[in-house]
């Protein structure tokens, strides 16, 4: 079964988009088929992933608005075989205000989403291994769309003290999505990103979420490295731009060790 993977924290900069670009590029290395779905007005995930999305583009905010199927705006990566993009133009900031007066806005990217894996499977005889959605930095109608059509909740948390401010927000949301929209849904993963193991305040916080969620949280933490920074700037994800940093072997064992859970038996938050 495909997974679907919300990526999601209100709080902006946490490390949202690039956690999904990093672990979508080493789940893809390993020989996964991976597509990311850029579900933020700002298009980070597409330029982190080399993919054209400037305006005109046929982009994810067509296929909210029911002009175009997701297969139709899906890109290839150029960088990394078997990974895809849905890109995200500037037309996407629009769309939260223009899904208010629709029908069923709530389930537009879910409906899409699954008529595309169909789609795949049809035409290629394979199934997609992982769709990632990468949010935007609040709980909006977009953010509501990634979470009505994913299956799990990928968690990033910074290792600062305001990461911890506003999480039981999120956590009520998807607890009410769960609820009223999409029973499937689960927080399956959180990952600790920008760990500066120089600072007592990293630990504390590191160890506060370990014990508050317990194996939820994946083993390994992914540091603070400028090797992370500047790999968007170069339209690469950190494993493509320097495999040998400490930022991209993290990223390959926090992927590794996110496709060993297994979603069904993982309990629910």
């Amino acid at each position: 079964m495909t997974r679907i993977v919300t990526v999601a924290n209100q709080k902006g900069g946490v490390g949202k988009t690039t956690t999904t670009v990093n672990m979508a590029a080493a789940l893809a290395q390993s020989g996964a088929k991976v597509l990311v779905i850029d579900l933020d007005p700002q298009g980070n995930a597409s330029t982190a992933l080399g993919v054209d999305h400037h305006e005109g583009v046929p982009s994810i905010y067509e296929v909210l608005s029911g002009e175009r199927t997701l297969a139709e705006v899906v890109q290839p990566c150029p960088d990394i075989p078997n990974l895809t993009t849905a890109p995200a133009t500037i037309d996407l900031a629009g769309a939260e205000i223009e899904l208010v007066s629709q029908v069923a806005r709530e389930y537009r990217l879910s409906r899409a989403v699954e008529a595309y894996l169909e789609h795949v499977v049809r035409s290629t005889g394979e199934p997609v291994d992982y769709v990632f959605l990468d949010c935007p930095p609040s709980l909006g109608l977009l953010t509501l769309n990634g979470l009505v059509a994913a299956r799990e909740v990928l968690l990033p948390i910074q290792c600062e003290y305001y990461a911890l401010e506003g999480l039981s927000q999120l956590l009520r949301t998807v607890e009410m999505v769960t609820t009223h929209l999409n029973p499937k849904l689960q927080v399956s993963a959180i990952l600790l990103t920008m760990y500066d193991g120089r600072t007592r305040l990293a630990s504390q916080v590191a160890e506060e979420v370990r014990t508050h969620f317990g194996t939820k949280v994946l083993e390994t933490v992914i540091p603070r490295n400028v090797r992370i920074s500047e790999a968007p700037s170069y339209a690469q994800s950190v494993l493509t731009y320097d495999p040998s940093s400490p930022g991209a072997l993290t990223y390959q064992e926090a992927a590794a060790q996110f496709a060993a859970i297994d979603p069904q038996n993982n309990p629910q938050t």
